[in-house]
C-alpha cells in the first residue's frame, strides 16, 4: 500500500498486492466508495496467482480530499499516475458503476499500450443523463436529488442508498446484510461530501460515446437485468454496441451491487474473460 502525488499535488492512495511479474488486474471502484469495495475480487484474483492493484479516487477513502478536479478527465489522469508509478503493463482494467466509466475514459485518453483488456460492471457509460441525444437516459431531476440528498443528511443518505436500492435489498424477499450496508456506508462516509457532490454530475454527465467507439481491445460488459441505480438497456447493453470487440453479460436478477452480492458469478466470469 502507498500513495502516488499527481501533477497537480493529490495524493492518490493504492494497493498493490501479489506477486511483482503477475499480470495485474487493476480495480476502479465506484461512487462514493473506495478499493475496499473490491476485496471480494482482489483476495479471488491473490488465490489466482495474480497481481491486484487498487486506488481510492481523489476526494474518496484514504485519498486526499481535494475540492477540486471531481472530473472524468481527471480520474483518468490519477489512474495514469498511479499506472505509470508502478510501471504496470499489460494489465486488465476492471470498474464498477462510475470506475466503470473511468475505465474507458482512461483508455480513451492514456492510450491501450499499457492494457490488454477491459471489463465494465453496472457501468455507467454511454450516458446516465437524459439527453437530445439520450433520450432513454434518466432525468437531470433524478440526479439533482441525489445531490440534495447528500447536501442534507448525507450520512442517512449513505445508510439508505446501500439498505435499499443499490443492493435490492428493497425488493420482496430480498434478506439484506446489515454487514455490507454498514461497509458501504463507512467507505462513503471516508470521502469527502465535496467530493461526492460533484462526482455525481462526473458519473451521470459525462459522454463515452465517442471513448467507447474508439477502443479496440477486449471488452467485457456485465450488467445485471434488476439494477435500480443504472439501468441496464440504456447502459451495459448500448456500451457493447458502441464497443468494437465486446462481449456482453446480462445477469437476470442481478443487482448493481452484483460484484459484492454475486462475487462467486462474478469472480468466476471475469477469471474466464481474463484466462481467455
Amino acid at each position: 500500500m502507498g500513495y502516488v502525488t499527481t501533477r497537480d499535488g493529490v495524493e492518490i492512495f493504492y494497493k498493490d498486492w501479489g506477486p511483482r511479474d503477475a499480470q495485474v488486474i487493476f480495480f476502479h471502484h465506484g461512487w462514493p466508495l473506495s478499493a475496499d469495495d473490491w476485496d471480494a475480487q482482489m483476495l479471488f484474483f491473490l488465490d489466482h496467482g495474480y497481481r491486484v492493484v487498487a486506488h481510492d479516487r481523489r476526494g474518496h477513502g484514504r485519498s486526499s480530499q481535494v475540492w477540486d478536479g471531481h472530473d472524468m478527465d481527471h480520474y483518468a489522469d490519477d489512474v495514469a499516475a498511479v499506472v505509470d508509478h508502478l510501471g504496470v503493463q499489460g494489465a486488465v482494467h476492471v470498474g464498477h458503476s462510475t470506475g466503470g466509466g473511468e475505465v474507458i475514459h482512461y483508455i480513451a485518453r492514456h492510450g491501450e499500450d499499457r492494457v490488454s483488456k477491459a471489463a465494465i460492471i453496472s457501468a455507467v457509460p454511454p450516458l446516465m443523463v437524459q439527453a437530445a441525444n439520450n433520450p432513454g437516459g434518466l432525468p437531470k431531476s433524478v440526479f439533482d436529488d441525489l445531490q440534495s440528498q447528500l447536501k442534507a443528511n448525507r450520512a442517512q443518505f449513505y445508510y439508505d442508498v446501500p439498505a435499499g436500492p443499490f443492493y435490492g435489498y428493497n425488493r420482496p424477499g430480498a434478506k439484506p446484510s446489515e454487514g455490507i450496508v454498514w461497509n458501504w456506508w463507512r467507505q462513503g462516509m471516508m470521502g469527502c461530501a465535496k467530493a461526492h457532490y460533484d462526482g455525481i454530475v462526473a458519473f451521470s454527465q459525462t459522454d463515452f460515446t465517442e471513448d467507447l467507439k474508439g477502443i479496440k481491445i477486449p471488452v467485457l460488459v456485465m450488467h445485471g437485468d434488476d439494477d435500480q441505480i443504472v439501468p441496464y438497456e440504456n447502459a451495459g447493453v448500448l456500451s457493447a454496441r458502441l464497443l468494437q470487440n465486446s462481449t456482453l453479460k446480462i445477469y437476470p436478477g442481478f443487482p448493481h451491487g452484483m460484484p459484492t452480492t454475486n462475487a462467486d458469478t462474478i469472480n468466476a466470469d471475469l477469471l474466464a474473460f481474463v484466462r481467455n
